[in-house]
């Protein structure tokens, strides 16, 4: 290695394979450069940044464990040490991913996903409509209280918000309107 020492006082290492190692006068800054294009830079605050050439993503990992990745197309990932991630996407939607399992996406137009460790989705339309699906069946929810249920064997409820009902069998027949 080379090592030279700069009249402010920074120094820097050359290692036999082009790798450069930058140590600022305080000792407070380290910078890595490596011959692949990659660039380390260890920060005064105890942030590690990585910048990934080929890739063209930075990572780069906080004191308390978040980590943040940020990628070309401007998707940004973050990793909090208790296991949730969150991913922002290009558009501005949002999923997060927690540690139990529940999932999460926030849509740009106000609509909302949850979807539980075991498979049931819940969707929250911006307009207040809902939908809940889970194994036995896919339920819509609208804003004037009619609730419409399709279950597994193809059975289809429909409850208005007037009283009515109506129960359709797998095949579409008509089996009960009470009014």
């Amino acid at each position: 290695k080379v090592e030279e020492v700069l009249s402010d006082g920074c120094r820097i290492l050359t290692f036999h394979h082009d790798t450069k190692k930058e140590i600022s006068a305080d000792k407070r800054m380290t910078t890595i450069s490596f011959s692949n294009g990659d660039v380390k830079k260890i920060m005064p605050d105890q942030r590690v940044i990585y910048y990934y050439a080929d890739a063209q993503t930075t990572h780069t990992a906080y004191p308390d464990g978040l980590e943040v990745l940020q990628f070309p197309n401007n998707q940004i990932e973050k990793r909090y040490p208790d296991g949730t991630q969150e991913i922002v996407f290009p558009d501005h939607t949002v999923k997060r991913l927690y540690g139990d399992g529940l999932k999460e996406i926030f849509f740009p137009d106000g609509t909302v996903v949850k979807v539980e460790k075991n498979g049931d989705k819940i969707v929250v339309f911006s307009d207040g409509k809902r939908e809940i699906h889970t194994e036995q069946f896919r339920r819509k929810e609208y804003l004037d209280g009619t609730v419409k249920t399709v279950f597994c064997s193809g059975r289809q409820e429909t409850k208005y918000s007037t009283g009515r009902v109506r129960i359709k069998d797998e095949k579409g027949n008509l089996i009960l309107d009470k009014k």
